[in-house]
């Protein structure tokens, strides 16, 4: 989506469009608000009520977004959540890691689900009928690479994308490596760099699974 305004780059594809752009919006707000209800339902699991002091567990995804996410995804297309929680009150031991988790798994098993809905839909397209048909293919398609990527995404081990709290819950030295002296300048450094070059490798898997995934379902649904 570079060489102009996203919003305009998505319209003026031909493949995408007011349906592609509708879908763009509902799939990334939807797969954020829900990544955050993860760890927040994980937090709660391991004792810590902050996320519902706080009034977190909303479906509301102003409160998860905020301000600064919406401008962001108003200008680039993409954004960010978060979920308040208090690690200290966490029962098990690894449950940083735990509840870092369940944001990614969260996301991971929309992929899934929409995989599944997404191979009926091609397979059954027909009866569905032409425009509903293809829409909900388009949906379903951004839907799972979407979330696909933000799972991919987060998993990198680079505060504060859940991977780095997952990792440092089992490796205590490297989250002491962002804790010493000048680490979180270290740590912002290397996620301007993730933030800004890791698309060019995480699109890809993101469009293949979504692509082959679904045609896959659908293949093993048409009749023979």
């Amino acid at each position: 989506m570079l060489g102009g305004w996203w919003v305009q780059n998505v319209l003026d594809n031909p493949n995408l469009g007011v349906v592609g752009l509708v879908s763009w919006i509902v799939a990334v707000i939807g797969s954020i608000v829900l990544h955050e209800l993860a760890h927040g339902w994980a937090a709660i699991h391991q004792g810590d009520a902050t996320p519902q002091y706080t009034g977190h567990m909303t479906w509301n995804p102003l409160v998860h977004m905020g301000q600064m996410s919406l401008i962001l995804f108003a200008v680039l297309g993409i954004a960010f959540g978060s979920m308040p929680v208090d690690p200290s009150r966490f029962r098990g031991r690894y449950g940083e890691a735990y509840v870092a988790a369940a944001g990614p798994a969260m996301n991971l098993l929309l992929a899934a689900v929409f995989i599944v809905v997404g191979g009926f839909v091609v397979a059954y397209g027909q009866q569905l009928g032409d425009p509903l048909g293809p829409n909900l293919a388009t949906f379903c398609y951004i839907v799972v690479f979407i979330n696909v990527t933000l799972a991919l995404f987060n998993m990198i081990p680079v505060p504060p994308l859940d991977g780095s709290r997952i990792l440092g819950d089992f490796v205590p030295s490297y989250r002491g490596l962002f804790e010493r002296e000048n680490g979180q300048w270290i740590g912002l450094g290397l996620f301007v760099l993730v933030f800004f070059f890791a698309g060019r490798f995480l699109f890809g898997p993101g469009m293949l699974v979504a692509g082959e995934g679904i045609a896959a379902v659908a293949s093993l649904l048409r009749p023979s």
